[in-house]
């Protein structure tokens, strides 16, 4: 419909759309059938009180004696005595040569339009009735026949009234039914309103289930459904279900596959450093590299697995918390302060261990490169289609990075300093596994003067 067209609308605003739209279109029909009828019911009751002064004039002019007796007020309506009162009455002989007129007072010096002039056409007894304009522009209602008294002529007799009193009892009419219909639509927007609500409220609940689910708070979706959401429900529920079933396996998989790989290349390494020969050199640097591939994609694998769990939620600030007392303690012979600032209530949409891996390897570049202090602040920020999201920068007082190094820095096994301990691997992980939860991570010049590393990740809502 014409208010899906630009964007999509909620199904219940969709359900009051519609309900408001037929109920308005079916009320609109309503008042127009409805004013219809009355015009005609009020015309026919107008016309009815001309007739009354139609048969009236005729019964005069069909009596014998003189054709034309109609005395002033002998048809008792005063106002076919005033001048110009809009009730008029006129008798026209048809059969001379030069008609005869003979008219009501209120008449003066004007004349009826004929209404067989204008086309109207006669109903079965010979009566026609119609509007027509009168004297001084009036729109009048006439009534006309035509009539044969045998020896006395042949006349046409019209009577005439202003169409005022119709008008202001279809006005008073239309006025009363607005007033009327308004009222009914009113109480059907808020009788809609109200059932839109009441009829959606499980969809509602359902909806307010899976969110629980998604913040962690629930692993199921419990409560009664009425039967068209029941179903539904219970499909969920098995596909959250199958869901954490699929990623266990994948998960002990992957555990299997580690250990399947991880044990053969420590014998070759070991084999290899037995032995003082250039090959033995090689496969040993050689070993240590797949053995550094193998952890990095097994632990991606892994990470992909637990950030498909639905319902995974963490709490950043014990983790934050527990992660700068044991970089405290590792880094207490170089003086190294790390501090900590974590917004009240912040929660990461995803597992523990990845928060603490992305962190952790952080806090890590960070504290081996700052001179005296480590600063780490956790706030909350707003993504696409306001998306909550955490916003962690860690910030160091070393010497920092040219900004054609901090991209570099990113790239897996690079390393800008061969004197520092390490693999090159721990900011490819954390951008890897930022990118897997759909975060991300830039690298940035920072206020103490060393570098700033913004990691940004999906929170759960409070």
């Amino acid at each position: 419909m014409w208010f899906g067209r630009r964007k999509a609308q909620s199904i219940a605003t969709r359900l009051f759309l519609s309900a408001i739209f037929w109920s308005m279109l079916l009320l609109l029909a309503a008042g127009v059938l409805l004013t219809t009828l009355y015009r005609r019911t009020t015309e026919q009751a107008f016309d009815q009180r001309l007739d009354v002064y139609l048969r009236a004039i005729v019964a005069d002019l069909a009596a014998p004696g003189e054709d034309t007796r109609i005395e002033p007020g002998q048809l008792g309506e005063p106002q076919f005595e005033l001048s110009l009162s809009g009730w008029y009455w006129q008798i026209t002989r048809l059969d001379t040569s030069q008609p005869m007129v003979r008219a009501s007072r209120s008449l003066f010096a004007a004349s009826l339009p004929r209404l067989a002039d204008l086309g109207v056409p006669a109903s079965l007894g010979g009566l026609r009735r119609g509007y027509a304009t009168g004297p001084e522009g009036s729109r009048l209602r006439i009534l006309e026949r035509e009539i044969d008294t045998g020896d006395t002529g042949v006349f046409l007799v019209q009577v005439a009234a202003t169409t005022q009193e119709i008008e202001f009892q279809l006005h008073d009419f239309e006025f009363a039914l607005a007033m009327t219909f308004g009222f009914l639509a009113l109480s059907l927007a808020g009788a809609s309103a109200l059932q839109v609500r009441f009829g959606l409220r499980p969809l509602r609940r359902l909806r307010e289930e899976v969110v629980a689910i998604r913040r962690g708070e629930s692993e199921r979706i419990d409560g009664r459904f009425p039967e068209d959401l029941s179903p539904l429900a219970g499909e969920l529920n098995l596909l959250i279900s199958s869901n954490r079933e699929i990623l266990e396996r994948a998960r002990t998989q992957v555990g299997n596959l580690a250990h399947a790989l991880k044990t053969p290349l420590s014998v070759i390494t070991n084999e290899a450093r037995e032995l003082e020969t250039p090959l033995a050199a090689k496969v040993a640097e050689q070993a240590a590299i797949m053995r550094d591939q193998v952890t990095l994609y097994l632990d991606r694998a892994r990470a992909s697995a637990r950030a498909g769990v639905i319902g995974s939620v963490s709490e950043v600030e014990p983790t934050v918390s527990a992660l700068v007392r044991t970089f405290d303690k590792i880094y207490d012979e170089r003086a190294i302060l790390f501090v900590a600032d974590v917004a009240q209530g912040s929660r990461f949409r995803g597992e523990k261990q990845d928060l603490e891996e992305m962190v952790g390897n952080l806090l890590d570049n960070a504290g081996k490169w700052a001179d005296t202090r480590v600063e780490i602040r956790v706030a909350a920020a707003v993504g696409a289609q306001d998306a909550p999201q955490l916003e962690i920068t860690i910030d160091d007082d070393g010497p920092g990075l040219p900004e054609e190094a901090r991209a570099q820095a990113l790239k897996r096994g690079q390393r800008l300093d061969e004197t520092k301990p390490g693999s090159g691997l721990g900011l490819s992980i954390v951008a890897d596994l930022a990118a897997i939860y759909g975060g991300s991570i830039a690298l940035e010049a920072s206020p103490l003067g060393g570098v700033r590393a913004r990691l940004v990740l999906p929170a759960a809502l409070t």
